[in-house]
């Protein structure tokens, strides 16, 4: 195969555009952090947290997409950095309720200005009507595969 086909295969290959395009975000989102102190996964913790004070670490999974063994990775770095506690729960003792510290909050407030900046430079390559279907598509695509993903994973 020549090497023209092979490169207009990729550039019709959705997982690897989408690898690709996450690729760039992280970079972005990497270059805008200052001190590199938080990861997206990180911020993305962070702000699940924040909106949900007092979940279990399988809310946490379930809402953020953040596979269980690389989540409870995450949150013990986070533990460790003092961005956030947890206590176990009443309800199940073996489950975990997270919180924010007031550095956790900290670290939030000051990261998600730039959050928002890596966002806009991401969806600028976009016209703005673009932009909110490549929103909505990106949406539809990951509710219709993670439900999917839970299902098959479910029996």
């Amino acid at each position: 195969m020549s090497k023209e086909k092979q490169t207009d295969r990729l550039e019709r290959s959705p997982i690897h555009l989408l690898h690709r395009a996450g690729q760039c975000a992280t970079d972005i989102f990497q270059s805008e952090m200052a001190k590199g102190e938080l990861t997206p996964r990180q911020f993305a913790v962070l702000l699940t947290v924040s909106q949900n004070e007092g979940l279990s670490q399988t809310d946490l999974v379930d809402r953020t997409g953040i596979d269980r063994s690389t989540l409870a990775d995450i949150i013990r770095r986070m533990l460790k950095k003092g961005l956030l506690q947890r206590k176990r729960t009443k309800e199940d003792a073996r489950a975990y309720a997270v919180r924010l510290t007031e550095e956790g909050r900290r670290m939030l407030k000051s990261a998600e200005p730039m959050a928002r900046r890596v966002d806009s430079r991401i969806l600028s390559a976009l016209s703005a009507t673009r932009a909110d279907k490549f929103m909505e598509d990106l949406n539809t695509i990951v509710r219709a595969l993670g439900t999917t993903e839970s299902e098959d994973a479910n029996g």
